[in-house]
């Protein structure tokens, strides 16, 4: 299966820590050796990075290893291909433009016939399952809502059209607009926030620790969202399919839950 990670913050914030964890199974400590992107939010405008090449290799992946971009939310993906070829054009995240600004997003899974959902406006550039659910996701909220309508009641229907796409199978997704950080759980997703008092952290994946009490202020607030834990001493939060969490400025600013009308099953894919 393809891997997710998010993050939301209340302050701009360095994710090489995370994000090394998450790269080392890019090929290295796990099989998603088919590409990875991420993306770094500054306002509505965001920074890109995509590779086809495996994540534990990738000299991208290095270059961002060596170089901190910090963001207030950020999503992250490494791949390993299901539907559509390993290139440049299927790597997420995916993004595209709604309401004056930039629209990112990263799926886990795979949605059965989910390319004969019509598409009115935006359009796959290539040929996952994955942009063609994000595509349709975004014609709807644009045919719907002519402005950026209010947090909460986009919460509502970003969770109502998550819940649909999840009908057609496994649906695990990271959407952001840089305003909220959207995470919703088909099958297999967790988080956890880390604030004051900081402590130290070690990766799963990878012999490195950080003791954030170091590198942190007292008012920083991040919400980290991953398909599964990156780090072995803190206490992460599984979700529960079905769930939409909405971050927004580091904290879950809203939750959303609709119990599963069809069990999603079949293999995890993008």
């Amino acid at each position: 299966m393809c891997e997710l990670l998010g993050m939301s913050a209340n302050v701009p914030t360095d994710i090489r820590f995370s994000f090394t964890g998450l790269a080392r199974r890019g090929g290295g400590a796990g099989p998603h050796r088919d590409g990875f992107g991420i993306a770094f939010y500054d306002g509505k405008a965001a920074r890109f990075f995509h590779d086809p090449e495996p994540a534990a290799r990738s000299e991208v992946a290095r270059f961002l290893g060596a170089h901190p971009i910090k963001s207030l939310n950020v999503i992250a993906h490494i791949r390993q291909a299901n539907s559509g070829s390993v290139s440049l054009a299927n790597t997420h995240p995916f993004t595209r433009e709604l309401w004056g600004r930039v629209w990112t997003y990263a799926h886990n899974g795979q949605l059965r016939g989910v390319k004969k959902l019509p598409l009115e406006f935006y359009k796959p550039v290539g040929t996952t399952d994955s942009e063609h659910a994000f595509c349709w996701m975004l014609c709807q909220l644009r045919a719907r809502y002519k402005t950026l309508p209010p947090p909460a009641r986009l919460d509502r229907e970003v969770h109502r059209l998550s819940v649909e796409l999840a009908r057609m199978g496994v649906f695990n997704m990271l959407l952001s607009d840089g305003r909220t950080l959207y995470a919703f759980c088909g099958k297999r997703l967790s988080w956890l926030t880390r604030r004051a008092p900081f402590g130290k952290a070690t990766l799963i994946d990878e012999d490195r620790s950080v003791n954030f009490a170091e590198e942190t202020g007292p008012d920083d607030c991040v919400t980290v969202v991953a398909t599964g834990p990156l780090t072995s001493d803190e206490d992460w939060t599984v979700i529960k399919p079905g769930t939409l969490l909405a971050l927004r400025e580091g904290q879950i600013a809203n939750t959303l839950h609709s119990e599963p009308q069809d069990a999603a099953k079949g293999v995890l894919s993008c």
